[in-house]
């Protein structure tokens, strides 16, 4: 998995095995942490309990999942030998501690008073981990009965939200989650992003594999909008097809609060949004960013220029600002610059992560259409039927015309 996202000035940077920091602002060494050469941690006797007697797993060591705290100070990452990483940015750079998760996770989340980590793993489960007492193992917190894919909570750490393959959204309190406060339902596939947008502390956005984005007032659990990606495209391209959705795979907002950037799974284009508060703090589609290569992940920079991943060997990373009521590429940017060299060594890493299937290939519904191939059995037994009564009426009318002719022939 290739992600990317702003730790302070820091760009950060997922991409197979490793994890790379780089200062956007100052010409110093970047930090990197590669998970093929970390620490390999032990399952403890509580995780064996739950193991069911099955065989240890040899992970890829891959990263699967890792997030930025809200104040960019700490940052956490899971990777596929079920191992949970935790860093502290200030004043430098360093592994705090490295943890077991039970099951391989999916998503991670800081609450806001970064006290402690949320892990949602393939299972459905939701573990949280003290960030205070960094080797402290995890707690079950909430499960789902299907696999989780999102999660994210209220600005005020009341609420945890989760999303899962089973197209739901569970708005849960997070010091007592077995208290259920709202559903949000509408979605017809699977649901993969989750946020609540900055400035709208009330709200929520949701993505998902029916190409849809909706707003959500999620403390009631009432649809507020919701918005089909494919319709807003002005020309559909040749070779699109009209049939498939694309899959939501990050919604976020900028600093300001000012522009939401929907990325969809290996597509060439960014759908901006505004939450308009004079129209009732409606979700208001802004303008749809071109891009000259399938985005991998997006992310706003503290200045609001969205940074682009591309699934490109020679200008893999790209900057846009918003000029003018539209956004325009920021080529010349020192800060691009800066990043692009110090990522210069990765590269080769970096397109490695991007020869993998589709993350959400496998999650959409498959329905079967049993009515309609039992109708095409029966018409097609009645049509052999009908043939084989023509064609036996047929011979019945040639014996009697044979038998006819013969009688008339020995009357003569």
């Amino acid at each position: 998995m290739a992600a990317v996202c702003f730790c302070g000035d820091w760009f950060v940077l997922s991409c197979d095995t490793k994890l790379v920091a780089v200062d956007s602002r100052q010409s110093r060494e970047p930090f990197v942490f590669d998970c093929s050469t970390a620490e390999r941690k032990t399952k403890s006797t509580k995780d064996d309990d739950n193991s069911d007697g099955a065989a240890e797993e040899t992970g890829s060591d891959k990263v699967l999942a890792f997030t930025v705290s809200p104040s960019g100070k700490l940052v956490a990452l899971t990777d596929d030998n079920k191992r949970l990483v935790l860093f502290q940015r200030e004043p430098s750079w360093r592994c705090v501690s490295i943890r077991c998760v039970v099951r391989r996770c999916t998503s991670l989340m800081f609450s806001h008073a970064e006290k402690e980590l949320l892990a949602a793993d393939k299972s459905g489960d939701v573990y949280s981990f003290s960030v205070e007492e960094p080797q402290k193992e995890g707690e079950l917190k909430m499960g789902h009965l299907s696999m989780l894919l999102a999660v994210t909570t209220s600005p005020d750490d009341r609420y945890i939200i989760t999303a899962d393959r089973d197209e739901k959204i569970r708005v849960s309190h997070l010091r007592c989650p077995y208290n259920i406060q709202s559903f949000c339902l509408g979605h017809q596939q699977f649901v993969s992003a989750l946020l609540v947008p900055a400035g709208h502390p009330h709200l929520l956005l949701s993505g998902s594999g029916d190409g849809t984005v909706k707003l959500w007032e999620y403390e009631s659990g009432q649809k507020l909008q919701s918005w089909d990606l494919r319709a807003l495209e002005e020309t559909l391209s040749p070779e699109a097809d009209e049939q498939k959705k694309p899959s939501v795979c990050r919604i976020t907002s900028s600093p300001d609060a000012r522009h939401v950037a929907v990325q969809c799974e290996r597509e060439s284009w960014v759908q901006f949004f505004t939450v308009d508060r004079e129209a009732g703090e409606k979700l208001v589609p802004h303008s749809r960013l071109s891009l000259p290569h399938c985005a991998l992940d997006v992310t706003f920079d503290p200045e609001g220029r969205l940074w682009v991943l591309m699934d490109s060997s020679d200008a893999p990373l790209q900057v846009y600002k918003h000029t003018g009521g539209s956004w325009e590429s920021d080529a010349d940017s020192p800060e691009l610059s800066r990043v692009t060299e110090a990522l210069r060594l990765h590269w080769e890493t970096l397109q490695a992560s991007t020869r993998t299937n589709s993350r959400f290939e496998h999650l959409y519904k498959v329905s079967f259409d049993n009515v309609t191939a039992y109708l095409q059995k029966k018409q097609q037994r009645l049509e052999e039927q009908q043939l084989k009564r023509t064609k036996t009426h047929e011979t019945n009318g040639n014996k009697r015309a044979k038998t006819s002719a013969t009688g008339c022939q020995t009357s003569a």
